[in-house]
């Protein structure tokens, strides 16, 4: 999980603070990768568009760099696999650059690469957050073309709840990783004595204790948007797949809420340093959120996990989608990484130090094939009732695209713009 080491959408803490996993033991396994590929037409440098051709060479035409952008924190789960792929595959990749930035960007960002003709991007790296906004602006290449030559059995390999989340991509996007996420609360037991359980506690809680209970700006944060997408269930609004319509008492909450918060941090990182200078006392979280910053040091161990009563749990997952307008050998490489991501070698580095608890989307990935440094995070700073309760409560997806950035809209409009 902006969903654990700071967001699935506020990426830079995440990379900064952790020293990445190795690639021992993932070299071996990427150059597995090219079987997965079928030789069909020739070699193309051509530009994608938004109708792609109906196949694609199994190799670019001579070896490319890809310019990775990072938006959700999510090299921090899958570089060392990104490394052991270029490392083993030098046909396909000769160089590969990596940039973080926040979801809320990319958008303008593609938009200008495109206009201009001059496609730099190769692979964007992301959240829900730019998933949703680069959909509506139809930023993003189509990819179900190439399912069966580049994804064999892709939605049938994807975990039961991943598969659910996967549809979110409308074919724009390969989902790479997942988690059940939240709503959680972070807290600290020397100030908090009894967290509240549910949401007119947390609402009493916060009016006794005026501007201690913070939450990211939703569009810039995995635990900002859990939360947020997770109270029309709590609150049992009429349409939880509606923010329009159906959140009629969510939107009357967070209003009342808003009362006693002094500010929304843009990312999930402050919160969780306001969480660890005192700040704050109670904030947004989600499992890998909790997990994470402990393990990183960003905040103190002795800080708990608590849940609210009778929970719904708003999944999340992170996504590579690919711009349009990239030439045909960048699409090639950009498929064939995502590729080897989704292998079961790869996969299990995604446990990564906690950061998206659990981590692997596809099926029967389990904690025992992680490397031993993230089990040992798992074993040291893990809730061992997360596992209980991804099975006691429900789980739902996050938002669609249109439905999520509507939210986001409504969110800013009358709620964060009045900080």
């Amino acid at each position: 999980m902006d969903q654990r080491r700071f967001t699935m959408s506020s990426p830079q803490p995440a990379l900064n603070r952790r020293t990445l996993l190795g690639t021992a033991g993932l070299a071996v396994g990427a150059a597995a990768v090219t079987p997965l590929l079928s030789s069909c037409s020739a070699p193309s440098s051509s530009v994608s568009s938004s109708s792609p051709a109906a196949s694609l060479a199994a190799t670019p035409s001579s070896p490319v760099t890809l310019n990775i952008l990072d938006v959700a924190g999510n090299l921090a789960l899958t570089k060392p696999a990104i490394q052991a792929f270029a490392a083993a595959n030098p046909h396909i990749v000769s160089n590969i650059t990596y940039t973080t930035g926040t979801a809320p960007d990319v958008p303008a960002k593609l938009k200008a690469e495109q206009a201009g003709g001059n496609v730099q991007t190769s692979l964007v790296l992301t959240g829900t957050d730019a998933l949703a906004s680069g959909i509506t602006d139809g930023l993003y290449v189509n990819l179900k073309t190439y399912y069966d030559q580049f994804f064999p059995g892709l939605m049938s390999n994807y975990q039961t709840a991943a598969a659910s989340m996967a549809t979110l991509a409308q074919d724009q996007g390969i989902e790479i990783v997942w988690y059940p996420s939240g709503p959680l609360i972070e807290y600290n037991p020397a100030k908090v004595a009894t967290p509240p359980a549910t949401t007119d506690a947390l609402l009493a809680w916060a009016q006794a204790n005026p501007g201690k209970y913070q939450y990211a700006r939703p569009r810039n944060s995995g635990p900002g948007r859990t939360w947020l997408m997770g109270l029309p269930y709590l609150l049992g609004d009429s349409d939880p797949a509606d923010p329009t319509n159906g959140w009629s008492k969510t939107w009357a909450y967070l209003t009342e809420l808003n009362k006693y918060i002094d500010q929304y941090p843009s990312g999930t990182t402050a919160t969780m340093k306001n969480l660890a200078a005192g700040t704050a006392d109670l904030i947004a979280s989600t499992t890998g959120w909790y997990i994470n910053p402990r393990a990183l040091g960003t905040v103190p161990k002795s800080m708990a996990v608590a849940k609210f009563q009778n929970m719904t749990w708003v999944t999340d997952a992170q996504f590579g989608v690919i711009p349009k307008g990239v030439s045909n050998d960048t699409l090639i490489a950009g498929l064939a990484l995502l590729a080897y991501i989704l292998t079961p070698s790869a996969q299990a580095v995604t446990y990564d130090k906690g950061y998206f608890y659990p981590g692997p989307a596809v099926k029967g990935v389990t904690i025992s094939q992680a490397p031993a440094s993230s089990q040992e995070v798992i074993s040291t700073y893990g809730e061992p009732e997360f596992d209980t309760w991804m099975t006691q409560y429900p789980m739902k997806n996050s938002l669609p695209a249109t439905a999520q950035v509507t939210a986001f809209d409504l969110w800013d409009k009358h709620i964060g713009s009045t900080k």
